[in-house]
């Protein structure tokens, strides 16, 4: 076959300098790290918006023939046969590698910026590790496209987050080389104690090493695993990639990418701020190294090796640019093109336009900053995610009444009670499966001080793409269990106004609203306060009660049932917690009750519909989703595998109905 070495022709070197011992670039002050010439970028690509001489994105050397024979080695691509290159190698095996995710992220969307500035970092990694005998966790797992490319799954991509095709994070059934499946944040230098502990005390002899990025440091477990790391003395290597952001700029002090690439502040400040990561590793006992240029696959490795030499724990502190190469990343101020949907390539814009399909988020937002213009005690409390969340709209408006805490979700929940106990109005917007990491916030610090804070949960339920780690599918069964909360779910777009100035209307403890990704329908009609709303009446045969997207299925569900003779009842349940007890008195009067949303079953909305009328002597039926870690794909896919799309719920209320 082929090989990357007989087409790379005259490819210069990186330009990047000479190398110290301890992988500094010689004759480059840490604040130019990053910077190239010509009038760059501060952040890394041409004043012009063109990508600059020398810049690690170069255009093909041998024209199509060489990204031809290059996409062809890609597939065949093993961490064995990246380490034997040679530098030439190395330079054009990074470039095709990002026009490859570029091409591949911009047909099925997924995490871009990230990988495209973990390229150098990834070979860097792959060529001085043994992977998978030397574990390497990355954290968070989104950055490790790459990684998914060096150990042998390019073709992959082709099917990239699609149901049956490969994963946006590590995944232990595609590769041995991917150890943890972590899509959520700060967990990866726990695990690496762990497996640090578990070689010593099986007296075995390889490395472990922890990729920690994207704001990933800014989580309590990371800081709680450091301590630990450090004071055992056990030998543990991680690579802080520091790009100087998570979605948004990362709220830290440790990061000095930005900085760097900025040239911001006195110079004087400037250097007491570079030795902030020194001070800190080194009082916790790791050895520092750094910083690092990541795009200096020798340097990295320099360091790499440096590490691998100490006999205790050691961090790297490597600087990237995040969207490195693809100034339309680059020059992306919200979040460097962190995560996109289906894209132009040439231009960077999505194949849908942003605002062209209704969505409870963007609903969200602008309920949100009418409700502030009222409130002056208003607050909005965010983990890293105020442009996911539709939070940049207030931002702006309210910058100084915007509260983003970084990757802290249990800091953010408490940090919101103790804002409700000073006279607040804290909305706390995050995502439903990031809630999980602050249960026990939400429990003990929140509802048992009855305390009045507002949670607006983005991507409920099935979410699709992301997989089992993203998909909100607890959130209902989990929070209609907390004493005292009130659990909000909108069918509309509409209904998220309504239901959010309900919400800061009630003062006797937590509310929480859902909402899924999908797009919101609008409608003309909504509810008002703890009230269910009746959509259509029947004739007393059925009865179906549609909590929150799921309304739309049961109303479709009750046009196929007329058709077969049976006029079905229609409600929109709108509150999870405490149900409409009108509602449940007119669902009582029918001789079946099919329940159906979009969260686990178990324990779910539909079992307290089922409790609730035990001794009513009609029939229920819960339609919910399993008890499993749902793999990722086509939601409206997943639902209907589920029963939970029109046929299935028709299918099942038709059936029930002619055995009762």
């Amino acid at each position: 076959m082929t090989t990357l070495r007989e087409h790379v022709g005259t490819v210069p070197e990186s330009g990047n300098g000479d190398r110290s011992k301890n992988g500094h670039v010689e004759g480059a002050a840490p604040s130019a790290i990053g910077s190239h010439p010509n009038g760059s970028h501060p952040n890394g690509s041409s004043a012009n918006g063109h990508v600059a001489p020398g810049d690690a994105y170069p255009p093909s050397t041998n024209g199509a023939e060489t990204t031809t024979v290059c996409r062809e080695v890609l597939r065949d691509l093993t961490p064995a046969a990246v380490r034997a290159m040679e530098a030439p190698e190395l330079d054009v095996l990074a470039s095709e590698i990002r026009r490859f995710l570029l091409s591949s992220v911009a047909v099925n969307g997924g995490h871009l910026g990230s990988n495209l500035g973990a390229v150098e970092l990834s070979l860097a990694l792959h060529r001085v590790f043994e992977s998978p005998i030397d574990p390497i966790v990355w954290d968070t797992g989104h950055q490790a496209y790459v990684h998914k490319v060096l150990t042998g799954r390019a073709e992959g991509f082709a099917q990239l987050r699609k149901a049956g095709g490969l994963s946006g994070y590590p995944n232990r059934v595609e590769s041995h080389h991917d150890l943890v499946e972590n899509s959520h944040a700060s967990t990866a230098l726990s695990y690496a104690d762990g497996l640090a502990r578990a070689r010593d005390l099986r007296g075995e002899d390889h490395h472990v090493v922890a990729v920690v990025g994207d704001g990933a440091l800014t989580g309590g477990l990371a800081y709680e695993a450091l301590n630990n790391i450090g004071t055992a003395r056990r030998k543990v290597i991680v690579v802080l990639n520091d790009n100087g952001r998570s979605y948004a700029p990362t709220v830290t002090r440790l990061s000095t990418a930005c900085r760097a690439r900025l040239r911001c502040g006195a110079e004087s400040e400037t250097e007491e701020l570079e030795e902030l990561p020194r001070k800190f590793f080194d009082a916790l006992g790791l050895s520092y190294i750094g910083p690092v240029d990541g795009h200096d696959v020798a340097a990295v490795e320099d360091a790499l090796r440096a590490a691998g030499r100490t006999s205790g724990p050691v961090v790297i502190h490597v600087h990237t640019v995040k969207g490195r190469g693809y100034p339309p990343a680059e020059l992306d101020g919200e979040k460097c093109l962190h995560d996109v949907a289906p894209f132009d390539p040439e231009s960077g814009t999505p194949r849908v336009p942003k605002g062209s399909v209704p969505t409870y988020t963007e609903a969200f937002g602008s309920a949100l900053i009418a409700e502030a213009e009222a409130r002056p005690e208003l607050v909005a409390v965010t983990a890293a995610m105020t442009g996911p969340t539709g939070l940049l709209p207030f931002a702006e408006r309210f910058p100084d009444r915007l509260v983003d805490v970084g990757i802290a979700e249990q800091h953010a929940v408490t940090a919101a009670a103790g804002m409700a106990m000073g006279g607040l109005r804290p909305v706390v917007a995050i995502y439903s499966t990031f809630l999980n990491r602050a249960w026990d916030q939400i429990v003990h610090d929140v509802a048992l001080h009855r305390l009045p804070v507002v949670f607006c949960l983005d991507r409920a339920g099935v979410t699709g793409d992301d997989g089992p780690s993203h998909h909100g599918i607890l959130d209902l069964a989990l929070l209609t269990k907390v004493p005292g909360m009130t659990v909000l779910v909108p069918s509309s777009y509409e209904e998220v106004a309504v239901m959010l100035h309900d919400a800061l209307e009630a003062r006797t403890g937590p509310v929480a609203i859902r909402w899924p990704k999908t797009p919101a329908r609008r409608v003309t009609a909504t509810g008002r306060g703890l009230r269910a709303r009746r959509v259509l009446a029947g004739d007393g045969s059925v009865c179906l009660l549609g909590v929150g997207k799921l309304l739309e299925a049961c109303e479709r569900a009750a046009a196929r049932l007329a058709a077969d003779g049976i006029r079905a009842t229609v409600w929109d349940v709108r509150v999870a917690r405490p149900l409409d007890e009108e509602m449940l008195e007119d669902a009582a009067m029918h001789r079946v009750v099919v329940t159906a949303e979009d969260g686990i079953a178990e324990g779910g909305v539909g079992s307290s519909v089922s409790a609730a009328l035990r001794d009513a002597g009609t029939v229920v039926v819960t339609r919910g989703l399993p008890t499993v870690f749902l793999a990722h794909g086509n939601p409206d896919d997943i639902l209907a595998a589920n029963g939970l799309d029109a046929p299935g719920i028709a299918s099942v209320a038709a059936r029930v109905l002619d055995r009762v």
